[in-house]
């Protein structure tokens, strides 16, 4: 089965509140971008958001330029439903983060909670960072939260990487400048208790977007 057709599956088969990654509310994803990217013109793109809330609180909270991608057809139909009227105000990309022919430089916010954790292979890491580089401006903000080192080893029947906010950021390289790092106690659907490591980086200006592969 294909990494597409496994979450295709997965929010086919369950409810956006049945997933052990659901939050009511994307609080600390939303207060990171609010506290470092306040400007509510900022081009944010939410990757691999499945059907996250996050998009509904910055629509609340005022942004006017959002883009939410994600491999699964189902779950962006999800969100779409349920942010209802506001749904024409986001641009919908159903696409694999290491394939989507992403704009150049085309965001000010790359966030990311929960995806960059499945990469379990070299090639795909390297691949993630390079797209990264190539769609966020020098200057913009990037955030990723991953399982902790004390986080599952397992997700949805993936195996997963864990990380310190150190392993994380070392990931990404000296173009990309720690900001903060944060652990969440995420409680799942189900009650269990799960460690999560957010990182949040700046994009040096010497950083330069990579050609595509």
């Amino acid at each position: 089965m294909s990494r597409a057709e496994h979450w295709e599956n997965v929010y086919q088969t369950k409810g956006p509140d049945q997933v052990s990654w659901f939050q009511a509310e994307a609080r600390l994803s939303r207060q990171l971008i609010e506290s470092l990217a306040p400007r509510k013109s900022s081009a944010i793109i939410d990757i691999g958001a499945g059907a996250s809330t996050l998009v509904d609180g910055l629509l609340d909270a005022g942004y006017t330029a959002l883009t939410v991608l994600d491999l699964s057809p189902a779950a962006l139909a999800i969100a779409r439903t349920r942010v209802g009227a506001h749904a024409h105000r986001v641009e919908w990309l159903a696409a694999d983060v290491l394939e989507a022919a992403l704009p150049r430089q085309g965001f000010d916010v790359w966030h990311d909670r929960a995806v960059f954790h499945f990469l379990t292979a070299d090639a795909d890491r390297r691949r993630y960072v390079e797209q990264v580089q190539r769609a966020v401006r020098p200057g913009g903000l990037v955030i990723v939260a991953t399982f902790a080192e004390d986080g599952p080893l397992k997700c949805s029947g993936l195996e997963v990487a864990r990380y310190s906010p150190a392993q994380l950021h070392a990931e990404f390289g000296a173009h990309f400048a720690l900001l903060e790092s944060h652990r969440e106690l995420h409680t799942t659907p189900s009650g269990a208790t799960q460690a999560f490591t957010y990182c949040a980086c700046r994009v040096t200006t010497s950083a330069r977007p990579q050609a595509a592969a």
